[in-house]
C-alpha cells in the first residue's frame, strides 16, 4: 500500500523530524490546496484552509496508523476543515461572489485538464452550485482519483449512494457547463 520511503518519512515526521515534516508538506500541499479550492471556489479561502488543514494534520500526526494512504487521511482532514468553514461562514456562493479570473495562480491545477474544454473557472463555478455531498463525490472521483468503494468508505455511505450522487452531479455539471 505504501512506498517504504513514504512510511519511513511519516514515521520520522511523527518523531519530530522537521525535514521529514517539510517534505510531507511539499508532497501534499498541491493536492490538498486543489481539493480546498474546488470545494470552496475561492483561492484565498483555499489557502487559509490549506494552512488550517496542515496544522490539524501536524497535531494529529501521531494518530495516523497507516490504515489508509497518507493522502487519503490528509484529504479527509482537509474535508473536515471545509465543513467547519461552511458552518462558520454559513456561506452561500453566488456567481457574483466568485473571482473573475483564477489563471496565473501559484497552484495551477493540472488535474483539472479533465474539463479543459470549458476551463478551470467555469468548472469551479459550476461545482460551487452543486450541493455539498455531490461536489465532494465529484472532487474525490475525478480530482483525487478514488474508486467508488474508497469514496463510500471515506464518506461512510454505500457505493450506490456514491454513484447516485456522482451521476446526479454530472448531469447538473453538464447542464451548467453547456449554458455557460
Amino acid at each position: 500500500m505504501f512506498f517504504h520511503s513514504e512510511k519511513k518519512l511519516i514515521n520520522k515526521a511523527k518523531q519530530g523530524n522537521k525535514k521529514a515534516w517539510l517534505k510531507l508538506i511539499k508532497d501534499y500541499e498541491k493536492p490538498i490546496y486543489h481539493y480546498c479550492l474546488r470545494m470552496l471556489g475561492n483561492p484565498d479561502d483555499a489557502v487559509d484552509l490549506l494552512q488550517e488543514a496542515f496544522i490539524s494534520i501536524y497535531k494529529s500526526l501521531d494518530s495516523f496508523r497507516f490504515d489508509s494512504s497518507f493522502k487519503t487521511w490528509a484529504i479527509k482532514i482537509a474535508h473536515f476543515r471545509c465543513i467547519e468553514f461552511y458552518r462558520k461562514q454559513k456561506i452561500c456562493l453566488q456567481l457574483d461572489d466568485l473571482p473573475e479570473t483564477m489563471s496565473g495562480s501559484v497552484y495551477d491545477c493540472p488535474e483539472s485538464s479533465l474539463f479543459t474544454q470549458k476551463g478551470n473557472e467555469q468548472v469551479i463555478i459550476a461545482m460551487s452550485l452543486l450541493p455539498w455531498e455531490q461536489r465532494n463525490v465529484v472532487e474525490l472521483k475525478f480530482f483525487q482519483h478514488y474508486t467508488f468503494e474508497e469514496i463510500a468508505k471515506q464518506l461512510d455511505v454505500s457505493t450506490n449512494t456514491v454513484k447516485s450522487r456522482l451521476y446526479s452531479a454530472l448531469n447538473k455539471l453538464k447542464i451548467q457547463l453547456e449554458v455557460s
